[in-house]
């Protein structure tokens, strides 16, 4: 099953879709939670689909492959589940940098824009926006891509540490 079998599974798996808001994927689910879950989710859907998502920073490479390729007409991007799908992949990026690096989401699941306005701040206090990022690589294309991005933060905490 690849990743347009995902998303053309009438979207009930895709938290959301047109059926299912974003903050309602669990009436029970926090953002943070929801994070988690997609970017679990998205990992599963990309390795499917020949993308190899792994937590690392050389994976990132693999989320600027996905944009590029999908970013065009009857791309996966350009469907009705763009937004999900940005979320996903700013799941991932956060995600990757707490499995690397350490830290905690910052959500607030009463801010009706939370899902892009959420934080990954690490142990020493600086913070990331993982959701903004993958809304800037889909509207500026390769000059905010999200491996040379993910790198220079690796480096950055790396040599603080």
């Amino acid at each position: 099953m690849g990743l347009k079998d995902f998303f053309n599974k009438k979207n009930k798996n895709i938290p959301g879709s047109k059926k299912e808001s974003l903050s309602n994927v669990n009436e029970q689910a926090t953002l943070a939670e929801d994070i988690v879950k997609m970017s679990d989710w998205i990992v599963l859907a990309m390795n499917s689909s020949g993308y190899k998502l792994d937590y690392t920073v050389q994976s990132m490479k693999e989320i600027d492959r996905f944009f590029d390729e999908q970013k065009r007409s009857g791309g996966l991007l350009e469907s009705g589940n763009r937004g999900p799908i940005l979320f996903a992949i700013g799941s991932y990026i956060g995600e990757t940098a707490k499995r690397l690096y350490g830290g905690d989401w910052i959500t607030d699941d009463n801010d009706p824009e939370g899902e892009i306005k959420a934080v990954f701040k690490f142990k020493d206090g600086s913070e990331i926006y993982p959701m903004m990022k993958a809304i800037k690589r889909y509207k500026l294309g390769s000059e905010e891509g999200v491996y040379g991005y993910f790198y220079g933060v690796s480096q950055y905490i790396d040599h603080k540490s």
